[in-house]
């Protein structure tokens, strides 16, 4: 299992790596508080987690609530090495002329292992699903509805002409990431390596571009988790995506105080290079969490009339057992 899998992540990455086709500058929708659905980030980091389960839920809002954004994960970590996840990703507008649904399932395999005391891991994983996008043009204006001096006219034609106003396709990715879990370490290193729409998804809504595809996603993240002292931590971080002819780079760190052993505070802030700030909080207690960010838009797009700020909140739950990894998790902060 170790070496197929491996086979297989080192094969798609030279595949996407080759793919070449037409693809359009975007990105596919996302969270600012990431770690909620790592799935999303990197398929590795199915079931990297502190315990034998985790639930994940998690919602945004943006531009005045004219666009929302909302997810469920679930997570699993068995004894055999394998963890395996399922993420749901749902966004639409809020006068339903727009809508995105993502489902994947994630597995990832834990056994390579290596160190004095195998506290160093290399996870692989593998990722497999469905994405449904739909619009409905009659909620839609077009720049041929609009005419000098009369404004907006419905009765206009649009003058375009969509081959599909819905589409079903099957999706894949892959990923790779490390950490050390070496306990007590005053520094420990995380990073990670992931594509997603690795067989590059038709795009057929335009008449004649039946040949466009969704551009493959590639991801790149990384930092340290710093323990400052038995009682708090502090872990920078940073993201790097690119699809298609868009990136996009965060960069941030976090505080995670440890109140108790059953509380943890959690406070910090991401910067989205050319666009956003973005704070956030959280509070962790017997296994919940509850974390409030806030997109604080710093772009041109903050002189728009419309509002630009974006507000997320997310929850989740880990259930802790046998299995559990042995050492604090490695990610951000246990959103």
């Amino acid at each position: 299992m170790k070496n197929y899998l491996l086979f297989l992540c080192l094969r798609f990455f030279l595949a996407a790596a080759l793919l070449q086709g037409r693809a359009y500058a975007q990105m596919d929708p996302h969270f600012s508080q990431y770690y909620s659905q790592p799935m999303l980030l990197n398929p590795a980091l199915t079931g990297a987690i502190d315990g034998d389960y985790r639930a994940s839920a998690i919602w945004r809002s943006q531009y005045g609530n004219t666009l929302t954004t909302k997810g469920l994960s679930g997570e699993m970590v068995t004894d055999k090495h394998m963890n395996f996840g399922l993420n749901i990703l749902q966004q639409g507008s809020s006068d339903q002329a727009y809508s995105y649904t993502n489902a994947y399932i994630s597995m990832a395999y834990t056994g390579v292992r290596f160190g004095p005391n195998a506290d160093h891991y290399l996870v692989l994983a593998l990722q497999a699903g469905v994405i449904d996008r739909r619009f409905d043009p009659s909620k839609l204006q077009f720049g041929d509805q609009w005419t000098s001096g009369l404004g907006y006219e419905s009765t206009n034609s649009s003058g375009e002409v969509f081959s599909h106003t819905a589409v079903l396709s099957i999706d894949a990715g892959v990923g790779v990431a490390y950490y050390d879990a070496v306990p007590d370490k005053r520094v420990s290193f995380f990073g990670g390596l992931s594509a997603f729409h690795l067989n590059s998804p038709a795009n057929p809504f335009l008449s004649g571009d039946s040949g466009d595809r969704l551009p493959i996603r590639y991801v790149a993240q990384g930092g340290l988790r710093i323990n400052g002292s038995d009682i708090y931590n502090i872990v920078p971080s940073v993201i790097f995506m690119r699809e298609g002819g868009f990136t996009e780079k965060v960069i941030g760190a976090y505080l995670q105080l440890y109140a108790s052993d059953a509380t943890d505070f959690i406070c910090g802030a991401n910067w989205r290079m050319g666009d956003a700030i973005i704070p956030f909080t959280g509070i962790y207690y017997k296994g919940m969490t509850v974390g409030l960010s806030y997109d604080a838009t710093v772009s041109s797009l903050s002189t728009s009339a419309t509002r630009t700020g974006t507000i997320e909140l997310s929850l989740s739950y880990i259930g802790i057992g046998k299995r559990s990894l042995p050492t604090k998790p490695f990610y951000c902060p246990r959103f």
